[in-house]
């Protein structure tokens, strides 16, 4: 019996060797994937909430650049944004009076249309249920080599609702997601309503901001320039299928949308079209789904493909494809090369204005994802 138990005890421990070999063998193989960045927003869009709001318009797509300047063990990351509103009363209650606007994502066009058109009513702010809601029902990277946030904002306490803010950011961070709460209003009444505690039981910081300031931006020489090769860029997209007709509608609208907060707005969406890493839209682009698949061509639907392609052979669409290619590569690298111009005149009007406070959305989430990114190895690019 005594012999039994140690042959026993013997191939167990070699099969927990051997676990722990291929747990350290998949460790090592982790430099070779692609990193991720994947932060859910979860607005509050009660009555009094617009202010918040029009700073998320304002600033979603100079969150998606800086977060872009990023590597992780010399490769850019994927980035994901899921989109969430809660506290609206024209929500279900038996629901928590929330709602998913979008899943994780790379499609930032439709993250920009869900988030432009939000509108706020009164209700009741259930800040446990929605992350609660967050944490499970998105699809999470099973990886902690990612960085995975969650951001809340809003103005109202903390612990409303069934559900236990206490047990939620708990989950949170076990499934490794880092919880920032953001409160619109006086700091230390944010404390008293709890979010600075919510924030704490998740590894995360809590923030405060005025919701009805305006965002400062920083126009520039550059902007105008930007705007331009923006439009030119558009021109190199290939819809195909019903699918791509749609989703180029929408490019061109949330280009609309982000060019209404003015011309450094605009520029700013533009840059992130310039990077493959922010804007990949292989789902409906002719050209870059032919960078990822070599045989799209062969296995696109003719009729899926637009008209002045259906009369060519399939060696024509190909090089049809690849000039436009080409073209989309030229113009991207000039917007880069007037991003860089861009953020150093920046730079320089920032020194000037060094010390004076600004408590808007993008002020205190930039410094604190980029801070949280840091710490989950991910380099940034150095600011001019």
């Amino acid at each position: 019996m005594f012999k039994l138990i140690s042959i026993l005890s013997f191939c167990l421990s070699a099969i927990c060797l051997s676990a722990t070999e291929l747990n350290q063998a998949s460790k090592e193989l982790e430099p070779n994937r692609t990193p991720k960045i994947q932060v859910a927003l979860l607005l509050d869009t009660s009555g009094s909430m617009d202010g918040l709001i029009e700073q998320a318009k304002s600033q979603l797509w100079k969150m998606v650049n800086e977060l872009a300047t990023s590597k992780k063990n010399g490769k850019a990351p994927v980035i994901e944004l899921a989109l969430y509103e809660y506290g609206k009363s024209s929500l279900p209650q038996a629901k928590g009076y929330l709602q998913q606007l979008v899943p994780l994502t790379n499609d930032l066009d439709l993250v920009s249309e869900k988030l432009f058109g939000l509108s706020t009513n009164g209700g009741d702010e259930y800040c446990g249920w929605v992350i609660q809601d967050a944490t499970k029902n998105l699809k999470w990277s099973e990886s902690n080599e990612d960085l995975k946030i969650i951001i809340i904002a809003g103005n109202e306490v903390f612990t409303q609702g069934s559900v236990d803010y206490k047990k939620t950011c708990k989950a949170a961070i076990t499934n490794g997601i880092v919880v920032n709460t953001i409160y619109c209003g006086d700091c230390q009444e944010g404390i008293n309503f709890m979010w600075k505690d919510g924030a704490d039981r998740a590894d995360g910081k809590y923030m405060c901001i005025n919701q009805n300031d305006q965002v400062a931006h920083i126009e520039t020489p550059y902007d105008r320039e930007i705007g331009t090769l923006n439009e030119e860029l558009n021109k190199t997209y290939i819809a195909f299928g019903q699918k791509g007709k749609e989703n180029q509608a929408r490019q061109l609208s949330q280009d609309v949308n982000a060019k209404s907060y003015g011309a450094s707005n605009n520029a700013e969406r533009a840059i992130s079209k310039s990077k493959k890493s922010t804007y990949n839209n292989v789902t409906w682009d002719a050209v870059d789904a032919m960078a990822e698949n070599d045989d799209f061509i062969e296995e696109v639907e003719e009729e899926a493909l637009p008209e002045v392609m259906q009369e060519m052979d399939i060696e024509e669409r190909k090089a049809y494809v690849e000039e436009k290619g080409k073209e989309r590569a030229a113009i991207q690298a000039k917007i880069q090369e007037a991003a860089k111009k861009r953020t150093a005149f920046i730079a320089d009007k920032r020194k000037e204005t060094a010390g004076a406070e600004n408590n808007t959305l993008d002020a205190v989430m930039l410094k604190t994802v980029r801070e949280q990114a840091e710490k989950q190895a991910f380099k940034f690019e150095k600011n001019k």
